[in-house]
């Protein structure tokens, strides 16, 4: 089953139990994937909707940070359900373990020596670590891994 089909489930699965907060959430990402889907002409595929879930998840910790630093307690836990909600159809996070040694095995691959062959190693892990891996966290690894 696609993640579409699996979030679409979700939908009505909402709707029938009355939960409003859910269906709600759920609609945001459907208008998300359905908005790139209009915009560049194409049906997204599983890997294409993970990146739209991804940026979803890095927008609302951002507006959660700034709601919890403004105060704003209500919208903050919003912001959290719906983090919750979106990362439940991500594929399961790798584990610290198998993150070092993805990280080992593409500058291994790629022959990385320094810093200026990071690009070389984020493309390769991006691609094997997508919507399971905070890539932002994924990057800082390799830094540190090349001494800054």
């Amino acid at each position: 089953m696609s993640i579409k089909d699996r979030i679409l489930d979700d939908m009505k699965a909402a709707m029938r139990a009355k939960d409003k907060e859910r269906l709600g959430a759920i609609r945001l990402i459907q208008a998300a994937i359905k908005q790139r889907e209009v915009d560049e002409r194409i049906e997204l595929n599983d890997a294409q909707v993970l990146g739209v879930l991804e940026k979803m998840i890095k927008q609302r910790r951002e507006s959660l940070t700034q709601y919890q630093a403004a105060g704003r307690e209500d919208l903050a836990t919003r912001e959290a359900f719906e983090i919750e909600l979106i990362q439940s159809y991500l594929p399961v996070p790798l584990s610290a373990v198998e993150l070092d040694a993805l990280i080992a095995s593409a500058i291994a691959v790629t022959g990385a020596q320094s810093l200026r062959d990071m690009g070389k190693v984020m493309a390769l892990i991006k691609d094997q670590a997508q919507g399971r891996a905070d890539m932002a966290a994924v990057s800082a690894q390799v830094k540190a891994h090349f001494g800054d």
